[in-house]
C-alpha cells in the first residue's frame, strides 16, 4: 500500500485477508464491507484510525472501551482471537456478577494496580493506542461484535488468559477453547 492511500483501503485490505482466514459468512462480510466503506478518505494511513480515538463523535464510548480491550489484549492475535476477546467482554456484560456496561467491565478495578480484570487497564501505562493499523482493526472488530456479529467462538467464556501465565482461577473454571495464544474459560 502506498503512503498516500486512505484508511478505507487499509481496512478493506485487512478485512479481505481476515475474511479468508476466519471463513466469515456472507452476511458478516457484507457488514464488514459496509463498515469499512463508511470511513472517508484520509490524508495518510494513520490519520483515520487514530482520529477515531480523539473524535468523540466518531466513536461511541462503549465501542472505544471494547476496542481498547481488543487492542491491548489481543492486537497480535489472529482475527478469531480478537473476536474472542471482545466476546468475553460482552459475555461479562450479560452476566449479573459483572458491571452492566462494556466500559464498566473493561475498566473494573482499574484503580487496583495489577489487580484489575484486564491487565492493560491497571498496569500504570497509557491506555491510548499508538499503532494505527492495529487500532483500526480493533475498532472494526469491536464495532462488528457490538452489532451482534460472530458471538459464538468461546462457548460462553467469561475469562481468558495468555498461554504463558497460569492464574489460580484457571484450575477451578471450565476450559472452553484455545484460540491463538489465549485459553478461554467459563464459570
Amino acid at each position: 500500500m502506498r503512503d498516500g492511500e486512505g484508511g478505507r483501503d487499509m481496512a478493506r485490505s485487512w478485512w479481505r485477508r481476515a475474511k479468508r482466514r476466519a471463513g466469515l459468512t456472507l452476511v458478516a462480510a457484507l457488514a464488514l464491507t459496509a463498515l469499512a466503506s463508511s470511513w472517508g478518505p484520509a490524508p495518510n494511513r494513520g490519520a483515520v484510525a487514530l482520529s477515531l480515538w480523539d473524535d468523540p463523535a466518531a466513536l461511541a464510548p462503549e465501542t472505544r472501551c471494547l476496542a481498547q480491550a481488543v487492542y491491548f489484549e489481543a492486537r497480535g492475535e489472529p482475527f478469531e482471537g480478537q473476536l474472542a476477546v471482545a466476546e468475553v467482554v460482552l459475555n461479562r456484560v450479560g452476566d449479573a456478577r459483572y458491571p452492566d456496561t462494556v466500559c464498566g467491565v473493561v475498566f473494573e478495578n482499574e484503580l487496583r494496580r495489577d489487580a484489575c480484570q484486564f491487565s492493560f487497564a491497571c498496569d500504570g501505562r497509557s491506555d491510548r493506542p499508538r499503532e494505527a493499523r492495529p487500532w483500526a482493526r480493533a475498532v472494526l472488530t469491536a464495532s462488528l461484535v457490538r452489532e451482534g456479529g460472530l458471538r459464538s467462538l468461546t462457548g460462553a467464556a467469561t475469562h481468558y488468559h495468555a498461554d504463558w501465565v497460569r492464574p489460580g482461577w484457571s484450575r477451578v473454571l471450565d476450559p472452553t477453547v484455545r484460540i491463538g495464544a489465549h485459553r478461554f474459560y467459563r464459570e
